[in-house]
């Protein structure tokens, strides 16, 4: 058998080796950035392994237990923490689910939004429109007396 008789279009050759070039690059992107350790050696912020076999990603500590009255809440970052019972810490994103303006400030038991007046209560749900939706929550934990984000 020749290679010229193989019933092999020109077309489906290009597109084969078209989708080898975008398999490459997407290889190449996937490490970008990354850097490679020594056999032997961890890495001192690389977590436990998380459920789907993966390395964990690192808790950050966003606020002090302490900083956070009951009652009300903080803005950190892209973050707000609230505390609405003793002892209760939830985590929501700043992110208005209005227009996506960022949230400013915590006054009067409400997360308030200064764009177009939205109201969220302390455990993210919509006080007062035009929102219709609660904030998204953000995995937030107590651990001593830090709250950690992840």
């Amino acid at each position: 058998m020749n290679i010229g008789d193989l019933p092999i279009s020109r077309q489906k050759v290009l597109l084969g080796a078209g989708l080898g070039l975008v398999t490459a690059v997407a290889a190449a992107c996937s490490t970008y950035g990354k850097k490679p350790e020594a056999a032997g050696e961890s890495s001192a912020t690389t977590a436990a392994p998380s459920a789907s076999g993966g390395p964990a990603p690192a808790a950050k500590v966003i606020a002090k237990t302490a900083d956070v009255p009951v009652g009300s809440g903080v803005i950190v970052d892209k973050v707000v923490v609230t505390q609405p019972t003793a002892g209760v810490f939830k985590g929501f994103s700043s992110t208005c689910t209005h227009k996506g303006c960022t949230v400013d400030k915590i006054a009067d038991g409400t997360i308030d939004c200064p764009c177009h007046g939205s109201k969220f209560n302390l455990d993210g749900s919509v006080a007062h429109g035009p929102a219709d939706k609660p904030l998204a929550t953000e995995n937030v934990s107590v651990q001593g007396d830090s709250i950690v984000l992840g």
